[in-house]
């Protein structure tokens, strides 16, 4: 049968109009989206279901906007009794992860994005940068080239999606200059529509202050395994799990390895709980040739059902 793993997306997932028929449908979504426009201070239920994705897309608003939805998602999938072993996140749904394992309350889990979203978006106006997908290349390649790129600015590897998914982040002219090296590498490297150098040395100013913030919060043990982005490991103690998150906003997110490592470990079944269907899209890049995996997601009632079927 294998085991269960949830996964929750991060930026890049949102639309005008997620969780309308959860939001509509369901009490206890309806609080959670409350709840999290009392902590964050932000009208998220407007902003999710009427946009404007221009306001939708700003790091400010999307974090606690994107989390609230993951949570209220994840609300839905509990709620029809389907249960897990393994947990991560993509990014920012790495805080969804923690808060559907046990470790961190809904509360709590917003207060940190909401900190998280304003302190990224401070240092992102402070130092400006943007990022790059790159296509059909390994990880060893893309660092090479990364290595390679001097006094052009700050350059980075930012997420490893899948074997020949790698995203680089950092200052625009250093970006173009590894653009070009790529090309001539017979790969591609294609912008992304982001608004700051996520994950790269450019705002790594944000780590401090968001430490104070993390330092308030309730950290528990994990009630299932959790694999982190930083490590690609699982960690039960709250003590190391503060420090991991804390580094996490400048570290390299390691997908590619946490999804082989469930994988490893018996997962057979992927539940993508949030929005849109990036995760399960970079699965079928992920997993390896004749695998015998389900991958499922769940935004919608009717999305729900499917899941519950298929299980």
């Amino acid at each position: 049968m294998g085991k269960t793993a949830f996964l929750f997306p991060g930026q890049g997932s949102q639309y005008v109009g997620m969780g309308k028929e959860f939001i509509e449908s369901d009490q206890e979504c309806r609080e959670l989206m409350e709840m999290a426009e009392d902590v964050s201070g932000i009208p998220l239920q407007t902003l999710c279901l009427e946009g404007p994705m221009e306001d939708l897309t700003r790091t400010l608003y999307l974090q606690p906007a994107m989390t609230v939805l993951n949570l209220i998602c994840w609300q839905m999938v509990k709620k029809a009794g389907i249960s897990g072993d393994y947990f991560a996140g993509h990014s920012l749904g790495e805080y969804g992860a923690l808060c559907a394992a046990g470790v961190l309350s809904p509360k709590d889990t917003i207060a940190l994005v909401t900190e998280r979203g304003r302190l990224m978006e401070r240092e992102s106006q402070a130092n400006p940068g943007t990022m790059h997908a790159i296509l059909k290349l390994n990880i060893e390649q893309v660092e090479e080239i990364v290595a390679s790129i001097t006094g052009k600015g700050v350059i980075t590897s930012a997420n490893h999606n899948s074997e020949k998914q790698i995203v680089i982040s950092g200052e625009s002219s250093a970006l173009e200059a590894a653009a070009e090296v790529v090309s001539e590498k017979k790969g591609r490297a294609i912008p992304l529509p982001v608004s700051g150098a996520w994950h790269s040395p450019l705002i790594a100013g944000a780590v401090a202050d968001f430490e104070k913030a993390v330092a308030k919060a309730d950290f528990k043990s994990p009630e299932a395994t959790v694999f982190f982005n930083v490590t690609a490991k699982p960690e039960t103690d709250p003590d190391q799990i503060r420090a991991i998150m804390t580094r996490q906003i400048s570290s390299m997110v390691k997908w590619y390895d946490i999804i082989l490592a469930m994988y490893d470990q018996g997962a057979r079944t992927f539940i993508e709980v949030g929005p849109k269907t990036v995760l399960t899209g970079l699965m079928k890049k992920i997993l390896p040739k004749g695998h015998d995996c389900q991958c499922l997601q769940v935004d919608s009632p009717e999305t729900l059902e499917k899941c519950l079927s298929a299980i």
